[in-house]
């Protein structure tokens, strides 16, 4: 299937803010404000707030044709140029039924979230369009000033000024959340940083090249069976990649989902697996979760040569890379980097005095 290019991001731009799953906007207004203005000086553009963003949590929740509808208006908007998440939630798999798939896809556009936004952005990307794994207004931006440089050049860079090849950045500290949102003291900051020790390669010893696709693995359990579960011929190129939300399941859990890509028959068509790092688990679950990996892939499923890396920065820890869905990387191993080779956007013109 083709995979269809976005508009590009510059400044100016206007982005489109969706509430697509629960109703944090509402609830918490003055880390939702913050995001927005982080957004606003840091890029240069507009924001387009739609209609369900900051609706109350019973109308939102009730009414999952809305917060369809605000996609499908956004993607029909042809001032609208992207659009972002202002948060997660647990039950965005209501609205795929009313997407409007025609004006989707005949005015594509760049959408981004993670966690349970990963019902619609692993959908479409299924499709032909190019989705972003990435942060929200609410967790990710409204921090911004808390991390590192790094984070918003490796942002600016990749909505704005996107060249590929292009290699993901190595952060230096990471943290597992935020401070108290109802208190304006501390509005904005994260709960305390340390050393971020980077990839590690669990198996494997060759440089893979593939198609990304996959996001949380608890919302992913949602698709399985349904019309929006990618088809048996899907898989052949893919590169999975797999985080978990601030929920914790333990790492049989992990398993158990994990398990079942391989009774599926997916893990031996993929070229390889990506695991980000999981949010509050000890160095001791990690191992745990390590430990049951391999064993699914080598001992249950002799699948010994298949590359996995595990501690990718794009999952509930911060702060995260902005991974496309649907665009072809290169995983090299042993020096335990992540290189995008394929842009999910449309070449830019470069206007004058630029």
């Amino acid at each position: 299937m083709k995979t269809l290019k976005l508009k590009t991001i510059k400044k100016g731009s206007k982005l489109a803010i969706i509430s697509p799953s629960a109703a944090l906007p509402n609830l918490f207004p003055d880390i939702y404000e913050l995001g927005l203005q982080n957004l606003i000086n840091a890029l240069e553009i507009e924001i387009v707030e739609m209609p369900s963003a900051r609706l109350d949590r019973k109308t939102l929740y009730e009414h999952p044709e809305l917060r369809a509808k605000d996609i499908n208006d956004a993607f029909g908007d042809d001032q609208i140029d992207g659009i972002v998440c202002s948060i997660g939630g647990y039950e965005s798999v209501r609205i795929l039924k009313y997407l409007d798939l025609d004006q989707i896809m005949s005015k594509p556009k760049m959408i981004m979230g993670f966690s349970d936004a990963t019902t619609f952005l692993s959908y479409l990307s299924v499709l032909g369009l190019p989705t972003i794994h990435g942060p929200s207004v609410m967790a990710g931006f409204a921090q911004l000033k808390s991390f590192e440089g790094a984070f918003i050049e490796h942002v600016k860079t990749f909505l704005m000024a996107l060249e590929c090849p292009y290699k993901y950045p190595e952060y230096k500290q990471l943290t597992h959340g935020y401070k108290d949102w109802t208190c304006m003291e501390t509005l904005g900051e994260c709960l305390p940083f340390s050393d971020n020790k980077g990839m590690h390669t669990l198996q494997g010893n060759q440089s893979i090249k593939g198609k990304l696709w996959g996001g949380n693995i608890e919302v992913l359990e949602f698709l399985k069976g349904t019309p929006y579960w990618p088809k048996s011929d899907f898989w052949a190129d893919k590169i999975l990649m797999f985080e978990t939300s601030e929920d914790k399941p333990d790492p049989m859990t992990v398993g158990y989902m994990f398990r079942n890509y391989a009774t599926q028959g997916i893990l031996e068509q993929v070229k390889g697996v990506l695991f980000a790092k999981p949010k509050d688990y000890s160095d001791e679950e990690v191992d745990a979760l390590n430990e049951i990996i391999k064993n699914i892939l080598t001992v249950e499923n002799d699948l010994g040569e298949l590359l996995v890396m595990c501690g990718g920065d794009f999952g509930h820890t911060d702060p995260k890379w902005l991974l496309p869905l649907g665009c072809e990387v290169e995983i090299n191993p042993f020096n335990k980097t992540i290189t995008l080779l394929e842009s999910p956007f449309e070449i830019r013109k470069k206007e004058v005095g630029e």
